[in-house]
């Protein structure tokens, strides 16, 4: 039952993928819209967390200021899940090591340049090498994460039982 439960383990990788081709498929006016409204959200909130009490004009300064940080973290978060719901799956099929962080980062480089190449088709938005690269950054803090996750699920809750001796 379990190995025929494997293949739908690459569902969420599908589905991160869909997600980043809808976001690419966005005009450039659509997209740098959203970001605006995610960076606005930043400022407002961490004006009343701090109680900051910036003005309207001192809010859309700093919206300005960190909307580029937005948009490059977001293409970051996105690689990272993306490389995180690949790499699980792959784990779950025995890959460890270096070949699963070479796996992953080809399967999220490829799609990244990919999908570079798709937006360079969408009105108002450009292929960036440095969107990969950045892309790749994400990637590799997935692979990350999963590698420390899995280690940590081997050496604590997955570690195989000791033997334990008998007294007679």
């Amino acid at each position: 039952m379990i190995n025929l439960l494997k293949p739908l383990s690459f569902i969420p990788a599908i589905l991160m993928m869909y997600m980043i081709y809808s976001f690419s498929a966005d005009n450039g006016t659509t997209s740098s819209d959203l970001s605006y409204k995610v960076s606005e959200q930043i400022v407002v909130t961490a004006n009343q967390l701090i109680s900051l009490n910036l003005s309207n004009e001192q809010i859309s300064y700093y919206k300005q200021r960190i909307h580029y940080a937005v948009r490059k973290a977001a293409h970051m978060t996105e690689y990272a899940c993306l490389a995180v719901a690949i790499a699980f799956p792959l784990y779950v099929y025995g890959i460890r090591g270096i070949w699963l962080m070479i796996l992953t980062g080809s399967i999220c480089i490829t799609y990244a340049t990919l999908d570079e190449y798709h937006q360079s088709f969408v009105a108002g938005r450009t292929a960036s090498k440095k969107d990969v690269a950045i892309d790749s950054i994400g990637m590799i803090l997935g692979v990350i994460v999963v590698r420390i996750v899995g280690w940590t699920g081997r050496m604590t809750v997955f570690r195989p039982r000791r033997k334990r001796k008998r007294r007679k």
